[in-house]
């Protein structure tokens, strides 16, 4: 009876192989035949023109959207922009419209993302200063100010002294216009813990006169921990040797008491400053490494603006554009940047290449 059920399911799998396969196979229709449903979806996040602070007028404005829901990667049937002044702000409403047949593929597609190309004429922008997107539920998601006017690119070189390298050399600048700003924020005394370790010298080299001892001490120190400082023996005199510097054996169970070594830790700000057209402003900025005795590559777009403007903005100052380069941002306090330009004024000017 067994063997008979086996040759029984045998025979029947080409068959059901057969039925798995057939031409007319294929995706499930999401909705009965001849039926449709039409609506609309929504998306999570928009931006306009990849961030930047300023939109020209007579420019193509590009509105990316990221995170759409469409129910499936063919029942969008198109995107509709929307638009509405509130007061000085133009309002953009994307709609996700929706038409889902029968005859659309069900094949999902997650979280699609497009970029849309925007013209706006002049006439529509007169009197805009802003331009806004926004959700199905009236949430702005992205801003830029509009303006008329010219945008340059430029990128130059700044040449850093090697005086920059010593934290020591408070309140200093490049010289010249567009110029590198480094200055002395606070100082943190520290205590770092120490035992002097008796150092044997295992291929002595005696042609000295007189020795003295002397301190090997570490390149870096640790709070948490307490140092073994070699002590080794020196000829007073420099130029003479008393041991071969390979030779050196660290015997750690001679050990002195734990002594203290004082130090300061210096907390300096390195800023980027330029003076810049008033009114104008500094929109994408990019810059290399800050390498002491070499140049630092400065690369950055700049805004001018047309006379007819009436507001200024955004920038630190009307005539002057200020950077922190350690924290990768632009100082827009009022407060920050008066305090700045006061001590930028007064600091010393370092050497030129």
């Amino acid at each position: 009876m067994k063997s008979w059920l086996k040759i029984m399911a045998l025979l029947l799998l080409p068959a059901l192989w057969v039925s798995c396969s057939q031409d007319d196979d294929g995706p499930i229709s999401l909705t009965d035949s001849g039926e449709s449903f039409a609506g609309e979806g929504y998306f999570l996040r928009a931006q306009l023109d990849s961030g930047k602070s300023v939109y020209l007028v007579g420019d193509t404005l590009f509105l990316y959207m990221d995170s759409i829901w469409s129910f499936s990667n063919c029942s969008l049937e198109r995107i509709k922009l929307e638009r509405e002044i509130n007061d000085s702000t133009l309002m953009i409403a994307p709609k996700i419209m929706l038409n889902v047949t029968g005859e659309n593929c069900p094949a999902p597609f997650f979280r699609p993302e497009t970029t849309v190309k925007i013209t706006i004429t002049e006439n529509v922008l007169e009197g805009v200063k802003r331009i806004s997107v926004k959700n199905n539920r009236d949430s702005v998601l992205d801003s830029i100010a509009v303006r008329k006017g010219k945008m340059s690119k430029d990128t130059f070189s700044i040449f850093i002294d090697t005086a920059f390298a010593s934290v020591k050399k408070k309140a200093l600048r490049t010289k010249g216009d567009p110029s590198i700003f480094r200055m002395l924020d606070s100082l943190t005394p520290r205590t770092y813990y120490w035992r002097p370790m008796k150092s044997i010298c295992e291929s002595r080299v005696d042609n000295c006169d007189s020795v003295v001892s002397d301190t090997i001490f570490p390149t870096y120190w640790y709070l948490s921990d307490t140092m073994l400082v070699p002590i080794r023996t020196a000829c007073a005199d420099s130029d003479e040797v008393y041991c071969i510097s390979t030779k050196w054996k660290n015997d750690s169970t001679s050990l002195g008491k734990v002594q203290e070594r004082l130090d300061t830790l210096w907390h300096t700000s390195t800023y980027y400053i330029e003076t810049i057209p008033e009114c104008a402003t500094v929109d994408r900025f990019a810059m290399s490494a800050m390498n002491m005795g070499k140049k630092m590559t400065i690369s950055r777009d700049l805004y001018k603006f047309d006379k007819s403007e009436t507001s200024c903005g955004p920038s630190t100052r009307k005539d002057l554009f200020i950077y922190d380069i350690g924290r990768n941002f632009a100082v827009a306090d009022t407060v920050d940047v008066d305090s700045l330009v006061k001590k930028w004024n007064k600091a010393k000017t370092a050497k030129t290449k």
